[in-house]
C-alpha cells in the first residue's frame, strides 16, 4: 500500500507541475482532471470511500465548465504542448525548485503519517467519512446556502464577462 500511495503522490505532484507550466488552457485542463484522480486516489487510501466519488464527481462538473470557457475563448490555432521548448524549461525548474524545497524537509515525516482512519473498525456500518457529510448537512446547512448563493453569482460573473459584445459567449469567426 506504500508504493501505491508514492505512487499517486509522485503523480500529483507531477500533475502539478504539468498543471503550472504550461500556459495552454487545453493541457492545463487536462492536467487539472488528471489531478483530482489522483488527489481522490490519494483520498481513498486513506480510508475514505464516499468522500473522493464525491469530489471527484463535483471536481470533474467544475472541470467540464471550465474547459467549455477556455475552449471557446481560446484563439490558438496551435498551442504549446509540453513537449515545447519553454513549456518544458518551466517544468524543469519548478521540479527543481520542488526537490530543493522537499530535501529541506525530508527528515522523519513519513514515520507517522501513512496512518488510515477505519483501520480498526473492518466491520463496523459507519464509517467516518459517512458520518462527516451527515454532519455536515445537519450542522453546516447555512455555510451550505452561503456557498450555492456564491457559486451561483459566479456563474453570473463570468458569464458577463464572457458575453462579449451582446453577441454571446461563443463568439463568431
Amino acid at each position: 500500500m506504500t508504493y501505491v500511495m508514492s505512487l499517486l503522490l509522485f503523480g500529483l505532484v507531477l500533475g502539478l507541475l504539468a498543471v503550472a507550466s504550461n500556459p495552454s488552457p487545453y493541457f492545463a485542463a487536462l492536467g487539472l482532471v488528471v489531478v483530482a484522480g489522483l488527489g481522490c486516489g490519494v483520498l481513498l487510501g486513506h480510508g475514505g470511500s464516499f468522500l473522493p466519488l464525491v469530489l471527484f464527481l463535483i471536481y470533474l462538473g467544475g472541470m467540464l465548465v471550465v474547459f467549455a470557457y477556455s475552449a471557446a475563448l481560446a484563439a490558438e490555432p496551435y498551442p504549446e504542448s509540453w513537449g515545447s521548448g519553454p513549456v518544458l524549461a518551466s517544468m524543469l525548474s519548478y521540479a527543481f525548485a520542488v526537490g530543493v524545497v522537499s530535501a529541506l524537509f525530508w527528515g522523519g515525516w513519513y514515520d507517522f503519517s501513512w496512518a488510515v482512519q477505519d483501520e480498526g473498525e473492518a466491520f463496523s456500518s459507519i464509517r467516518g467519512d459517512t458520518s462527516g457529510v451527515a454532519l455536515m448537512f445537519s450542522e453546516g446547512g447555512g455555510l451550505l446556502v452561503i456557498s450555492a448563493w456564491v457559486l451561483l453569482l459566479t456563474l453570473f460573473v463570468v458569464l458577463e464577462l464572457t458575453r462579449g459584445l451582446n453577441r454571446g459567449a461563443l463568439r463568431a469567426v
